[in-house]
């Protein structure tokens, strides 16, 4: 079967297809985080994946551009599936708003290769919607509004002050973004520490009553 490129694709791949994809962008993640994205050329990425050309690379990807898409779409994808059921474990508000920072770094620091390489990306790609690369736009302008619609769920009741979630959430995400970047030149950085730090942070910043009391909220 001649595999897709680009929307409606996935429906048609096969098992060995999608197995294959993954084997790929797994390789190319592991790649660029070893010796960056300007170097992770194809040939570097087969050899890493156990491939016997790099014409298996372009069979499943019409361009290095798409490949690399799909890395930031699986590291993504992967932050949501680790962070979102902790995040809405915690009572809304205050708690809601520490597990999402709190998880945000957890997952960092159990994925530091595919945070690399998605720092690694970003930072190579040249940026187009509101200052994002184009691989990474839509995926965070989703972000942010998961983020926005928290707080506003902890406006609503009472445990977050007044402010306006959008600008609210753009700072959070900036904060937590640059943490990223940070690590892929600092590998031993202490992500619990920050974790910390810009909880509390937030914490003050956006909460009514005295700084840190959300930390024991639980649902």
């Amino acid at each position: 079967m001649q595999a897709k490129h680009g929307p409606g694709g996935t429906a048609s791949r096969t098992f060995t297809e999608s197995a294959r994809r993954a084997q790929i962008v797994q390789a190319a993640i592991e790649t660029i985080a070893e010796v960056g994205y300007a170097r992770a050329s194809y040939a570097r990425i087969a050899e890493h994946a156990g491939l016997s050309s790099t014409g298996l690379i372009s069979y499943h990807f019409a361009s290095k551009g798409e490949l690399v898409g799909e890395v930031v779409a699986e590291v993504v994808a992967a932050g949501q599936a680790f962070m979102v059921p902790v995040i809405e474990a915690a009572a809304p508000g205050r708690a809601r708003l520490r597990a999402y920072i709190e998880s945000n770094l957890a997952f960092m620091a159990g994925h530091r290769a595919q945070i690399t390489a998605v720092a690694e990306v970003l930072n190579a790609l040249p940026r187009h919607s509101e200052g994002q690369a184009a691989a990474y736009a839509p995926l965070h302008a989703r972000g942010l509004e998961q983020l926005a619609g928290y707080l506003r769920e902890g406006q609503a009741i009472g445990q977050l002050r007044r402010f306006a979630p959008d600008v609210m959430a753009q700072t959070i995400r900036a904060a937590i973004d640059a943490v990223g970047y940070r690590l892929a030149g600092e590998p031993g950085l202490d992500l619990a520490a920050w974790a910390r730090e810009l909880a509390d942070l937030f914490d003050h910043a956006a909460s009514i009553g005295p700084p840190g009391s959300g930390r024991r909220e639980t649902a």
